[in-house]
């Protein structure tokens, strides 16, 4: 399958795990999509950086944890899809964006739980229910979930919780999918040293250093570690894999 002409759409692609992915994807010679929060202008870097490259690339708003934004979302992309190629078809929906959330069970709001929910599933739900028409048979779906789905930390407990129903979510989509040949895989990444949860892995020595000493490879990931295997996903060679949960951790916590 030739990826020269593919279109990828990337969820949080303005910073961390989601511009590493977006860049691993322009790499393999895919245009992309990115979508943003608040932050505009480092979007808009990112966008310039694949364009550079040769690739054809935009990003657009996109509160993931409002549902109510989606269909004026989708407009905008198909409306661009439309203008660039003469379809409002896509190829792979990226769906990586996503907030820390830090407390024990015993401290956890129901505002709080709302607020993960809302952006870690119901968001992936929604977003990809509103893209699946637009999908290209033969593109597929990755889910960004997370090694805490395996492993334990206190205090990640509801934000583990959502990553597990994605996971559940990728599997029973791979099935409902397959007959389009539409295929859907989580990738899992371990402790990444980004400004997620406000840097906490990449900033706090403490706690670098003793996720490095749990970790086989002996240091934490960094965000090239996660976005080429998003992006060799999103190729021909990755064909054959669907509805797995694949750990990016270098052997964390094994």
């Amino acid at each position: 399958m030739d990826t020269k002409s593919k279109m990828a759409v990337v969820t949080g692609g303005s910073r961390g795990i989601g511009k590493s992915i977006a860049l691993a994807l322009a790499r393999k010679g895919m245009d992309v999509v990115l979508t943003y929060h608040v932050n505009k202008e480092a979007a808009d870097k990112v966008a310039a950086e694949i364009r550079a490259m040769g690739q054809k690339a935009v990003a657009f708003q996109l509160d993931t944890s409002n549902v109510k934004t989606f269909d004026r979302f989708m407009a905008q992309l198909t409306e661009y899809l439309t203008g660039q190629t003469g379809s409002a078809a896509f190829d792979f929906l990226i769906n990586n964006a996503g907030t820390a959330l830090y407390a024990l069970a015993t401290d956890t709001t129901e505002e709080q739980l709302d607020a993960a929910f809302n952006i870690h599933y119901k968001g992936v739900f929604f977003l990809t229910q509103k893209a699946l028409p637009f999908i290209n048979a033969g593109g597929g779906i990755v889910n960004i979930s997370s090694g805490l789905a395996r492993m334990t930390l206190p205090g990640s407990a509801v934000y583990a919780s959502m990553k597990s129903a994605v996971e559940t979510l990728t599997r029973y989509l791979s099935k409902e999918l397959g007959a389009k040949r539409i295929r859907v895989n989580a990738v899992a990444p371990g402790a990444v040293a980004t400004d997620f949860g406000g840097g906490r892995t990449r900033d706090n020595q403490e706690f670098n250093a003793s996720i490095a000493g749990n970790t086989a490879l002996g240091r934490v990931g960094l965000p090239d570690d996660i976005g080429g295997v998003v992006a060799f996903l999103c190729t021909g060679e990755a064909y054959w894999i669907n509805g797995q949960r694949i750990e990016v951790s270098g052997g964390q916590n094994l």
